[in-house]
């Protein structure tokens, strides 16, 4: 797990925070190794490491399945959580900032899984999505509870275009008073993603306005597409 330490610490994270400002995301090629995404992948049926199972089609989400981890996490899982937060807490501190809202968020994610607690959230959420022919996800938001983190991020597990083809990432920016913006992703195997999963700020003539984001994916057109979702704050018990 050195390398992935390394790569976090070694990350450009102000070029990364320009992006997210700019954008409401970023993408980081090459983030993950090929074998990190082949044993991510090679464990999906670990029954013990996962909490629940959900299967998309019940509550009508999409056409798929994804799992939970259980506490203790993965290591891998882990340490991108725990090392991935404090780079983007800055990032969420600002926004809050620009958009007058008198909240702001521990510079560590112990702390910030200890104000879940209060709140009765203690469920992990960092979880794996698998899709087959066919399969999609609707837009949505990882809110899980009244404390949340506005930053989460996508671990991209297949290579687009020869593991499966479609089954790009979506993302969408609803501007008050305007149609929605989509934006139309397709990362690499490796690729991390980091993306707003409520609002962003964006700025105007009069200062900054809040921009509501939703994200899912489009139909998969063949093959099969996995995904790995680190999130940030734990869901309600």
């Amino acid at each position: 797990m050195t390398n992935t330490a390394n790569k976090i610490e070694e990350t450009d994270w102000n070029k990364v925070a320009s992006d997210v400002h700019e954008k409401g995301y970023a993408l980081l090629p090459d983030f993950l190794s090929e074998q990190q995404c082949q044993d991510l992948i090679d464990n999906y049926d670990a029954v013990k490491i996962y909490r629940k199972t959900v299967v998309m089609e019940r509550y009508r989400f999409g056409l798929g399945e994804y799992k939970y981890f259980d506490y203790p996490l993965p290591e891998l899982v882990q340490l991108l959580r725990t090392g991935l937060y404090p780079k983007l807490a800055p990032i969420a501190n600002t926004w809050m900032e620009q958009l007058n809202i008198a909240k702001q968020f521990p510079e560590q994610l112990s702390n910030m899984l200890a104000k879940c607690k209060t709140s009765n959230q203690a469920k992990p959420t960092p979880l794996i999505l698998k899709y087959g022919q066919g399969g999609f996800n609707t837009l949505h938001q990882d809110l899980y509870g009244e404390v949340y983190f506005p930053l989460q991020t996508a671990f991209f597990l297949n290579q687009a275009g020869i593991d499966f083809s479609g089954g790009e990432f979506v993302l969408t920016q609803q501007i008050p008073r305007s149609q929605s913006k989509a934006i139309v992703l397709s990362p690499q195997k490796g690729d991390m993603l980091i993306f707003a999963n409520n609002f962003r700020p964006a700025k105007g003539k009069r200062g900054y306005y809040r921009v509501t984001t939703k994200h899912g994916v489009s139909e998969v057109s063949s093959g099969e597409r996995h995904t790995l979702g680190v999130i940030f704050h734990d869901a309600e018990n």
